[in-house]
């Protein structure tokens, strides 16, 4: 599961650092402010979260028989695609019925950590 999750936060990480430059170059002044920093918010939480499967993917390396690595390591990936996911879809394309989605994923990020 350590390399799993160390492959998953290495892509999810890249992928916060290109939304970042995205949103900095090819998104200001096309977003609204607040779409913008909806948009700048899910890629920042996507970082730090990113980079905290990083460190459950090293913790786990460290220590493999502690399962609730492993359940943390599903909440950060659950809360990524459901929060900033769900902020990207809203700031981006304005798909209202993912509102309701938002509290989700920071339930998830709340439960990994």
């Amino acid at each position: 599961m350590s390399r799993l999750f160390f492959a998953i936060a290495s892509i999810l990480g890249a992928l916060s650092v290109a939304g970042g430059a995205f949103g900095a170059h090819a998104l200001k002044g096309k977003l609204t402010e607040t779409a913008l920093g909806s948009f700048e918010t899910g890629v920042r939480y996507q970082m730090y979260h990113a980079i905290a499967l990083l460190v459950v993917a090293l913790l786990i390396k460290q220590n493999p028989e502690v399962s609730s690595l492993n359940t943390a390591g599903w909440c950060f990936i659950a809360g990524i695609v459901l929060f900033s996911g769900s902020l990207y879809g809203l700031s981006l394309a304005d798909i209202k019925a993912l509102g309701p989605v938002t509290p989700l994923g920071g339930v998830a990020f709340i439960a990994g950590w």
